[in-house]
């Protein structure tokens, strides 16, 4: 268990390295930097955190959107690894860059993100 608990805490932080390296002003960290307050969640905020996270999904990023602009990621110490965590990253930075989420169906609320 405790090796399962670095791991995760190491996912977190990388990813929270990652995100912020690549995407600057764009999101803030809303989760504790803590990592052992922050458990194996990570969240971003971005005022249109909606689209952005339909966007990540749509391009096989899997997380989910809590109200009123939270991007929430869970890493799974057992499953993911350091590269997928960074793949994440690369991808978020993608779309933030890009603005693919500014595509007006990544915009359609559905019931469950």
């Amino acid at each position: 268990m405790r090796d399962l608990a670095a791991k995760s805490r190491s996912l977190s932080q990388l990813f929270i390295d990652e995100v912020e390296a690549r995407c600057g002003n764009e999101v803030a960290l809303a989760s504790p930097r803590d990592a052992n307050a922050r458990g194996s969640h990570v969240v971003f905020a971005h005022e249109s955190g909606y689209a952005v996270m339909q966007a990540l999904i749509a391009r096989g990023v899997i997380g989910d959107f809590r109200a009123p602009d939270l991007m929430r990621f869970g890493f799974a110490p057992l499953y993911n690894t350091h590269a997928e965590v960074v793949r994440a990253a690369e991808i978020l930075g993608d779309i933030l860059q890009s603005a693919e989420w500014d595509q007006p169906r990544f915009h359609e609320r559905a019931k469950v993100t």
